[in-house]
């Protein structure tokens, strides 16, 4: 029996051009009936990383595989195929990586690996989505002679921002951002390089902030106006807008703002001409405000969301999908009787004519730094199997 450990060192979540590193242990466990003759032999292992995409028969019309890329020996189970037995199809791997061949442990004996990859930059983000799906997991590979080969799937999560695969880090190192008191090697150096990046561009484009006010109105007149400062976030950050109904002429009653997402299906893969787009909602808040001169909101995005991207099969928006319930006469009061001495108490109307309307707003929502990301992560840093 070994058991072998994998291991990510900064956690589970990675930005697109970011290098994966797993620390892989093979350990065959000391017991009190271990001899000598209980040595523990590896043919070989190796390591790679694909991104598996799954999607919805329901609702996605993808075109026939090309079957002359079928490999006859991938059913054989002595070759390594990282995706075996997984739904859906392989769209993004890297290339296999041997990690060792022979390998020999005596009891209580362990050896540990070190695997590196570069996560590809043109490849999409992780997405569980109501129509497709993208995930990314490092498959490990291990295999005794003559017997099947056993999988030790590693899942992760993979953020893209836009605009770092066309950066270019600067020749002369002595001017390159760095950080005097750490001694890198060069692979991480430039990795640590990319992240910092990467912060420094999110900042740049999230911290801009500018008045939009936008007048709330219906058939009827003007309700209020909206007030939001940026309409361009991180995930993890919160949405904040306000409300004045002080200069308005027709009474709100109520009103809703949620975050969604909409999810898209390009057009030639719909399955059925004229799909609806598939809404998902994050955040909620409802508000009672008759006779409320302002009001506000406070909207956080999830960090386990997906920020907005598109790929040639789906594309995932963000927004502020508002909803406003407006009195369709004058809002009045009914005074209770009662002698002067008493206190003058009074009461809503039982019944009110309203009408109902509703309003989107975009908004553009981008990766956070992915070590930030990674605390709330479903995915453990840590998985093992037993061969």
């Amino acid at each position: 029996m070994i058991e072998v450990l994998a291991k990510l060192g900064r956690g589970p979540v990675f930005l697109a051009g970011e290098v994966l590193e797993c620390v892989i242990t093979f350990t065959n466990p000391l017991s009190a009936s271990s001899t000598s003759a209980s040595s523990e032999m590896l043919a070989w292992a190796s390591a790679q990383i694909h991104c598996q995409f799954h999607a919805s028969e329901n609702r996605v019309a993808l075109p026939p595989s090309d079957g002359s890329k079928h490999d006859v020996q991938a059913e054989n189970e002595t070759v390594f195929v990282p995706n075996r037995g997984e739904r859906g199809q392989c769209i993004l791997s890297t290339p296999p990586k041997i990690l060792f061949c022979d390998l020999r442990l005596d009891p209580g004996e362990s050896k540990s690996y070190s695997y590196c990859e570069t996560l590809p930059v043109d490849g999409p983000p992780s997405f569980r989505g109501q129509s497709v799906k993208y995930v990314y997991k490092l498959t490990i590979g291990c295999q005794r002679v003559n017997s099947p080969i056993k999988l030790l799937r590693v899942p992760f999560r993979v953020l893209v921002l836009h605009g770092l695969k066309d950066y270019q880090f600067p020749q002369d190192e002595a001017v390159a951002p760095s950080n005097p008191f750490l001694e890198e090697e060069e692979g991480l150096k430039k990795d640590s390089r990319l992240a910092d990046l990467a912060t420094e561009l999110l900042m740049v484009a999230t911290s801009r902030r500018s008045l939009h006010l936008y007048n709330i109105s219906n058939t009827r007149g003007k309700v209020g106006t909206f007030c939001i400062f940026k309409t361009v976030y991180k995930i993890g950050e919160d949405v904040i807008g306000t409300f004045s109904f002080s200069e308005g002429d027709i009474p709100c009653l109520q009103f809703s703002v949620s975050l969604q997402t909409e999810e898209s299906i390009q057009e030639e893969f719909q399955r059925r001409r004229g799909q609806p787009i598939s809404f998902t909602t994050h955040a909620r808040h409802q508000e009672s405000c008759l006779h409320t001169a302002q009001s506000s909101f406070n909207l956080p995005i999830p960090l386990s969301s997906t920020p907005g991207f598109t790929t040639n099969i789906v594309s995932l928006k963000w927004r502020l999908h508002f909803e406003f319930v407006t009195s369709g006469e004058l809002a009045g009061t009914c005074l209770v009787r009662g002698s002067q001495s008493e206190a003058v108490v009074w009461t809503g109307v039982e019944q009110m004519e309203v009408d109902t309307f509703s309003w989107d707003l975009p908004i553009k929502v981008l990766p956070t730094n992915p070590i930030l990301a990674s605390y709330v992560s479903q995915f453990s840093s840590t998985n093992s199997i037993t061969i």
